[in-house]
């Protein structure tokens, strides 16, 4: 019986396939809860310029699962991704100290996927390299 329980718990787990390399998640440390519809814009450092790469929002589960460009080749480089964080709050009814949060970050080409959780407050926030 115990052999059935587990097999049918590790058939329970969520699975995460990581086919794009970069993926953001925003959670909502007031509520605990997910923020969905946040968006988020990719940058890329050309130079002394920054190019937009691609733009989303947060699903339900605050999540954009797949930032960088599809069929596009991960490029190492200075990459920026902006949450627009004051929208956000607005369509919710809140105020916030931080209209938008830019995160820059390098992608060294170490790692085959790059992972950007956010964890948010209507006058904080933190950022870490996830997985």
């Amino acid at each position: 019986m115990k052999k059935i329980i587990l097999t049918l718990a590790a058939t329970m787990l969520p699975t995460f396939s990581f086919a794009n390399p970069l993926s953001v998640h925003v959670l909502n440390q007031e509520t605990g809860l997910p923020s969905a519809n946040v968006a988020v814009i990719l940058e890329a450092q050309q130079g002394e310029k920054w190019v937009k790469l691609n733009e989303a929002k947060t699903d339900k589960d605050g999540r954009v699962k797949e930032l960088y460009p599809k069929e596009t080749a991960l490029q190492k480089g200075v990459y920026k991704i902006t949450f627009k964080t004051g929208d956000w709050f607005k369509a919710n009814n809140q105020r916030t100290f931080f209209p938008e949060i830019p995160v820059v970050f390098v992608i060294d080409g170490t790692l085959d996927h790059y992972h950007i959780p956010l964890l948010l407050s209507s006058y904080g926030y933190s950022t870490y390299r996830g997985s």
